[in-house]
């Protein structure tokens, strides 16, 4: 079974994460700890894949027109409190595991090297409908 694991963070002041707030070593050690975390997953055959995102004054809203030429906006972004900073799709056995490495993700250490217990959507991912044969 194919889950993904999107880990939400809080908007920061400046529309990012405030990362820029952090100090070095705790940036340092929120960086160890996820490629830790993926360098297990890999050797256990669990990881399909993992990306963080760029903040979301980098994304673009795209909807094609009317004429199908490409509408780019950069928003205006529904009103939130959290947005996608990254995600994972991992390869297990059940659901429960998913949420286990949820768990996991979810206690990366932040600033002061405590726990950010950030919020992990776990989702699993469909499969396409059975083709006509």
């Amino acid at each position: 079974m194919k889950f993904m694991l999107m880990m939400s963070v809080p908007w920061g002041k400046d529309g990012d994460w405030d990362l820029a707030s952090w100090t070095p070593d705790e940036l340092t050690a929120q960086i160890r700890f996820m490629k830790a975390l993926n360098t297990e997953l890999r050797a256990s055959g669990n990881l399909v894949s993992a990306q963080g995102l760029v903040p979301p004054k980098q994304a673009r809203i795209v909807r094609a027109t009317k004429a199908d030429e490409p509408e780019i906006t950069d928003g205006p972004f529904a009103e939130t409190k959290e947005f996608l900073a990254g995600f994972w799709i991992v390869d297990v056995e059940s659901e429960a595991e998913a949420i286990a490495i949820a768990a996991r993700i979810s206690v990366a250490p932040g600033p002061g090297g405590k726990p950010l217990r950030i919020a992990v959507e776990v989702r699993q991912v469909g499969s396409a409908p059975p083709e006509d044969g």
